[in-house]
């Protein structure tokens, strides 16, 4: 939740600044944002190619795991389907980019803004900022009412670390190394599945 508010404070911060033209002008003339989205990603490659535990997690899981964030995957995107046509100006390619996020709103927002431009961006990052939030204070009616793996799937690519801990609480331990293995596989195929819907 601090993360994610943190996110949001930076967010609103760039945006007055903007507005307001009270940045230097060679951050408004030059797109430093795939640079950063490069190193971004770098350091997302650096993090699970470095965590053995996490590697571990995976190489270590029954192969009917593969099936929860495939689950999550498929189901996010009848979601972002069904909603589409209600969307208004906002097309099913663009509702698939933006829930393609799985949660990962700072790199997906990227990504969108990148290829979709700063209004799409900020919904990415709005709409996977929601979904952690979301996660983490519904959680305990989520398992309740749908099982065990229901909010490791809603927790998106988040279920291996900021929704981890109330997951776990209302899931039990048993279910972290499946939580953890669905969060990084998910986690793994946001930039594919982001650039994919949105360059169509």
């Amino acid at each position: 939740m601090k993360g994610s508010l943190i996110i949001v404070s930076f967010f609103f911060i760039g945006t007055i600044l903007g507005v307001f033209r009270l940045v230097p002008s060679e951050l408004l003339e030059n797109d430093y944002s795939m640079y950063i989205l490069y190193f971004l990603m770098f350091l997302v490659g650096i993090s699970i190619g470095s965590d053995k535990n996490a590697l571990k997690t995976i190489f270590n899981q029954n192969w009917k795991v593969v099936l929860v964030p495939l689950a999550t995957i498929f189901g996010t995107f009848m979601g972002c389907i069904a909603i589409a046509p209600l969307m208004g100006n906002l097309s099913t390619s663009e509702c698939l980019a933006v829930g393609s996020g799985f949660g990962y709103y700072s790199l997906s927002s990227i990504f969108i803004s990148q290829y979709k431009g700063v209004e799409m961006g900020t919904i990415a990052l709005t709409s996977n900022i929601m979904r952690e939030i979301l996660t983490l204070i519904l959680t305990p009616i989520i398992a309740a009412k749908w099982g065990k793996l229901a909010p490791i799937s809603a927790g998106g690519a988040t279920s291996m670390d900021t929704t981890l801990p109330i997951i776990t609480k209302y899931t039990g331990k048993e279910y972290v190394p499946i939580a953890v293995f669905h969060g990084i596989a998910v986690d793994f195929s946001v930039p594919f599945l982001v650039t994919f819907f949105a360059t169509l």
